[in-house]
C-alpha cells in the first residue's frame, strides 16, 4: 500500500509543496488560489489544522498582538470577542481560513515531513513523509514555524521525577489540578498567562524564576457589539483600526529594539506597573530586571503579579540543582516536593541547525550548515536551497510588532518566486552566496546596536551570541525589502 502510494505521488509534480498547515501555510494557500494556483498539497503533521495555536491550549493561553492586528489583512475577522483573542479563538480563525478558502482538500493530515531533498536533474523538491509517502513540486515552503517543537530544559534528573509532567504546548487537559501541590518551570510569555489561571485550582503553587521579565499591562476588554457590527457593515473601519494599532506597534521598536529615550519611558512604565501590584518590596526586588528592556521578549499581563501574591502561591528564585522523584532541588539544598511539574520553558528554536533534514544542491545539508548559527536571505531563502521558500526564517523574528505582518511579506514574496518558476520554467531559482553573504553581514553590523544583542541571554541568540533570530528594524522596513524579487539576486537556470 505504501509502495502504490509512493508511486502515485512520483507521477505528479506539484506547482508547490506545503510544510504545515498552520497561519503561514494556509496563508500561502490562500495566495496561491488567489493566483489561480490550484495544483499544491499542504502537508501537516497532526490532524487538524492551527499550528502552535492547535498544540498550545493551556489555561491563559492568549495572544500579546492585539486580534485586529494578529490576523491576515487580506481575511478580517469583525467578530473578535476580545481587544486580544485567546487561543481557541484564534485557532477557530485558523480554522474558518481553512474551511472559507476551501483548502481542506489540499491538505494531507497526519503526513509528517522527515525530509526535503532537491533533485537538480528535475528542478524539483521531494518532501518524504515518515509513513513512506514522497510528494514533489516544483517549489516548496517550508511553513513548520519557529515555535513548533517542545523545548525542556537542561536540568539533572528531568526524568527521575515519578509525578505528572506536563509541558505547555502538550497541554493535559484530562489532569486533575484540584488540590495538588504544583511547580511551574519558567516565567516567560506563557508561563505568565499559566501562574494565574492555576493558582485558581491548586492546593500550593512554586514558581521558578530563572530571570525577571520586563513587564507592561495589557489592556484587554471585551469587544462591545455595536463595534462588531460596525466592523461587518463598514470593513473600512477596521482597516483603519488595524492600521493605527500597526502605528503604535512600530513606534514601540523605537523603545524595545533600540536603546533611545523611549527605552527608558518603557521601563519607567513596567517599574510603575510592578509597584502599583507588588506592595512587598522584597518581593518588587526579586521581579525587577538588570537589563534593559526589550533585550529579552517583553511581556504583557496584568494578572501575573497579582497571582503570585495569592496565599497559595510563591515565588521560588534560588537556582534549580536537579529534579528528584519526588519533586525539584535547589542550590541551597531544599528538596520541593510535589504531584506535578509544568514546564513552560518554550520551544526549540532552530537558530542553530534545520528543523528537518534539509539536502540542496549538490546534497549539501541545511543542518550542517546552520550549526554555527543560521543564515538566509530576507528570512525567505537560503543560497543553495533552490526554489524553497520559509515563513518567519532566520533574522525575520518580530520583536514589537504583529509576526503576522511579517509573514504576509514573505508570502507574497514566495508567490513572486513561485509565479517566476513555473512562467519562465525555471529549474533553479537560487540566491546568489555573495548576495546572501552580504545581507548577513549588513544585518548582524545592525543588530550589534539592537537591545537583543545588549549582553543578557535569551533564546534569540545562539550558545555563543549570535542573533539569528530577530530583524533589527521596523516592520516597515522588513515588508519594503520584499516588495520586489529582484532577479538580479538569484541564479536562474
Amino acid at each position: 500500500m505504501v509502495r502504490k502510494q509512493q508511486a502515485h505521488n512520483e507521477q505528479h509534480t506539484h506547482a508547490m509543496v506545503i510544510v504545515g498547515a498552520g497561519f503561514a501555510g494556509l496563508g500561502m494557500a490562500i495566495k496561491l488560489r488567489q493566483a489561480g494556483i490550484e495544483d499544491f498539497v499542504i502537508l501537516e503533521r497532526a490532524s487538524e489544522v492551527g499550528g502552535t495555536w492547535r498544540d498550545n491550549q493551556y489555561p491563559g493561553a492568549a495572544c500579546d498582538v492585539p486580534s485586529n492586528l494578529y490576523s491576515f489583512s487580506f481575511a478580517p475577522n469583525p467578530d473578535w470577542s476580545r481587544s486580544y483573542s485567546g487561543s481557541r479563538e484564534i485557532l477557530d480563525y485558523i480554522r474558518y481560513l481553512a474551511d472559507a478558502y476551501d483548502l481542506r482538500r489540499h491538505i494531507r493530515f497526519n503526513a509528517n515531513v522527515d525530509s526535503l531533498r532537491f533533485d537538480e536533474e528535475a528542478g524539483v523538491w521531494r518532501a518524504h513523509t515518515d509513513d513512506g509517502a514522497t510528494h514533489v513540486g516544483r517549489a516548496t515552503l517550508l511553513a513548520s514555524g519557529p515555535l513548533a517543537d517542545p523545548e525542556y530544559p537542561n536540568i539533572s534528573g528531568i526524568d527521575d521525577f515519578q509525578g505528572h509532567r506536563i509541558h505547555s504546548s502538550r497541554w493535559d487537559h484530562d489532569y486533575d489540578f484540584r488540590g495538588k501541590k504544583v511547580a511551574v518551570i519558567g516565567t516567560g510569555a506563557s508561563a505568565v498567562q499559566i501562574v494565574p489561571e492555576l493558582v485558581k485550582e491548586v492546593d500550593q503553587l512554586k514558581v521558578f524564576q530563572r530571570t525577571p521579565a520586563w513587564i507592561l499591562p495589557r489592556l484587554d476588554v471585551a469587544t462591545p457589539e455595536w463595534n462588531k457590527t460596525l466592523f461587518r457593515r463598514i470593513p473600512g473601519a477596521q482597516d483603519a483600526m488595524r492600521k493605527a494599532l500597526y502605528g503604535v506597534h512600530e513606534a514601540m521598536a523605537l523603545g524595545v529594539v533600540w536603546n533611545t529615550p523611549l527605552t527608558k519611558l518603557l521601563e519607567r512604565m513596567a517599574r510603575a506597573h510592578l509597584h502599583r501590584q507588588v506592595k512587598d518590596a522584597w518581593l518588587r526586588r526579586e521581579l525587577t530586571p538588570d537589563f534593559t528592556i526589550g533585550c529579552k521578549r517583553v511581556l504583557m499581563t496584568s494578572d501575573y503579579y497579582p497571582a503570585l501574591q495569592q496565599p497559595n502561591c510563591k515565588l521560588i528564585t534560588y537556582p534549580i540543582d536537579r529534579i528528584s522523584e519526588q519533586g525539584i532541588r535547589t542550590a541551597e539544598g531544599i528538596e520541593h516536593q510535589f504531584d506535578c511539574i509544568v514546564f513552560a520553558t518554550g520551544f526549540h528554536v532552530n537558530n542553530q541547525g534545520a528543523p528537518i533534514p534539509i539536502y540542496g544542491r549538490g546534497g549539501r545539508n541545511l543542518d550542517a550548515e546552520w550549526r554555527g548559527g543560521a543564515r538566509a536571505f530576507k528570512g525567505t531563502n537560503i543560497s543553495g536551497y533552490p526554489n524553497l521558500f520559509m515563513t518567519l526564517g532566520p533574522n525575520s523574528g518580530p520583536g514589537h510588532n504583529s509576526a503576522l505582518v511579517y509573514m504576509e511579506a514573505q508570502l507574497d514574496y514566495a508567490l513572486q518566486g513561485v509565479h517566476k518558476i513555473l512562467q519562465e520554467d525555471l529549474k533553479m531559482l537560487d540566491v546568489r552566496p555573495h548576495v546572501q553573504q552580504k545581507h548577513n553581514e549588513r544585518l548582524q553590523k545592525r543588530l550589534a546596536k539592537t537591545n537583543w544583542n545588549s549582553g543578557c541571554s535569551s533564546w534569540y541568540l545562539t550558545e555563543d551570541g549570535f542573533n539569528a533570530t530577530m530583524f533589527p528594524g521596523f516592520a516597515t522596513q522588513f515588508v519594503q525589502q520584499l516588495k520586489t524579487l529582484q532577479g538580479k539576486d538569484y541564479i536562474k537556470v
